[in-house]
């Protein structure tokens, strides 16, 4: 099982589209505080469609809080536009955490700055940024297939 972990997702449906994500692979979601939207939204169940309350999430204050609670040789993976290393050059391990920030912002810098090593991209060009549930998809099958 893998965890994808979202830090202050703003977007309902993306949400929505990510636990289905989670649903399909046996991976846990984890929602990191303060959320854009209450996880009562239609549009986070509309997205989820009916699988929503099969989703296993875990709901978090903090990522720090987050990373209290697991084992101390817990992988965790930081995407963003801001690193060299492209997501199909990690090995990734079951039970590693991909960690994906916020729609309008990505991750904070803080976050990133503390954990350069393991920052990884999607290599993509003519744009800066893809939807935020296609992200965690085209990294998560990565994993996913990894493990095959």
């Amino acid at each position: 099982m893998f965890n994808v972990v979202l830090i202050e997702p703003e977007i309902p449906p993306n949400t929505g589209n990510v636990g289905r994500l989670c649903l399909a692979t046996r991976s846990r979601l984890h929602l990191v505080k303060p959320l854009g939207f209450s996880l009562e939204d239609r549009q986070l169940k509309r997205a989820g469609l009916d699988y929503w309350d099969q989703v296993n999430v875990r709901l978090w204050d903090s990522f720090a809080q987050l990373q209290s609670k697991q084992k101390s040789n817990a992988r965790y993976f930081f995407l963003t536009t801001k690193a060299q290393r492209a997501y199909y050059d990690v090995k990734f391990h079951e039970g590693d955490f991909l960690v994906f920030g916020r729609e309008t912002k990505g991750l904070p810098e803080n976050l990133l700055a503390k954990n350069m090593d393991n920052c990884v991209t999607i290599p993509m060009h003519g744009t800066r940024s893809l939807n935020l549930a296609t992200t965690v998809a085209i990294v998560l099958f990565e994993a996913v297939r990894q493990q095959a």
